[in-house]
């Protein structure tokens, strides 16, 4: 049942019952109420406090980034994501902990805006405990299928759980869709933000294969975890049969739940399975490395 479908009910029935003049406000309220936002912002606070250790450790500004290498070698030390220590030393949690840590201090401010602007948004709406688990989940994402590809380098930043927050956006819209007005230019507009953010990760230095990790599993984590029950769906008595529904997903929510789940839950073993078996999944796809580098003659990229 739609917005428009539930307040035009409400307004047929309210001359007959006192309490049904105030459902369609009811439920809106209901929709609209939001948590206080604490996780994002102790996240903000984790990343940067690391990359000040990190800059100790380093003796930074004194080697400064990209001089000699001395500040990106010693990531390795602080958690940066390595395939050789993952898959031969058994450092399983560099894919959890390279999310945390960041390369310079333009790396770290990107990533912590783009953090706070749809971060904050997202854990009022759907609390603390969804938006951390798509974040988590979604870098753990992202770090294996940039392990998989990128085997050569080591790979370290949020990017991979911010673009799983992006995911979640988009597959949230699509679940929610009947409840939102302008849908279509909501829809448009994320998917040009998403594109865009994909596009620049064909620059070199830059893993967007943990960008398209993230925003993959992300985009089915949303479909678990923010679904949003249909207008008409609520629990107290006093509320008029007339606009009650039965069931508080729509059949479509429970498709898309259903299908997202089985597909992540299948990409995470499968990956994980391959990771740890030491395939290099540039040979069995040898052009998909052109979705993290493409070649011009204003730069080269690294071999796959």
């Amino acid at each position: 049942m739609s917005r428009e479908d539930l307040e035009s009910r409400g307004a047929k029935i309210s001359g007959g019952n006192n309490n049904a003049s105030s459902v369609s406000a009811y439920v809106i309220e209901e929709r609209d109420a939001q948590w206080t936002s604490w996780l994002i912002p102790m996240f903000v606070v984790v990343n940067v406090a690391l990359f000040v250790v990190a800059m100790y450790i380093n003796d930074c500004p004194k080697h400064k980034l990209g001089t000699d290498g001395k500040c990106v070698a010693r990531l390795e030390k602080l958690g940066a994501l390595e395939w050789t220590k993952v898959v031969h030393k058994h450092q399983a949690w560099r894919l959890i902990t390279c999310i945390w840590v960041h390369a310079g201090i333009i790396h770290l401010l990107v990533n912590m805006l783009c953090l706070v602007f749809i971060g904050i948004r997202l854990e009022q709406q759907f609390g603390f405990v969804r938006i951390g688990i798509i974040y988590l989940l979604s870098g753990f994402g992202g770090s294996i299928l940039s392990a998989l590809f990128l085997q050569k380098s080591i790979s370290v930043g949020a990017s991979g759980a911010l673009f799983g927050l992006l995911g979640a956006m988009l597959s949230e819209l699509i679940t929610n869709w009947t409840i939102y007005t302008n849908k279509v230019a909501a829809l448009l507009t994320l998917i040009v933000i998403v594109v865009i953010n994909l596009g620049i990760g064909i620059l070199p230095h830059v893993d967007n294969f943990a960008h398209i990790g993230g925003f993959v599993s992300g985009f089915f984590l949303g479909f678990i975890l923010l679904l949003r029950p249909q207008y008409g769906w609520v629990t107290r008595r006093n509320l008029p049969v007339e606009v009650r529904v039965k069931s508080k997903y729509k059949p479509y929510q429970y498709v898309l739940w259903s299908v997202s789940l089985i597909l992540l839950v299948a990409g995470f073993a499968v990956g994980l399975v391959m990771l740890f078996r030491g395939v290099n999944a540039n040979d069995h796809c040898h052009w998909c490395h052109y979705l993290s580098c493409v070649p011009t003659s204003k730069w080269k990229c690294d071999g796959p």
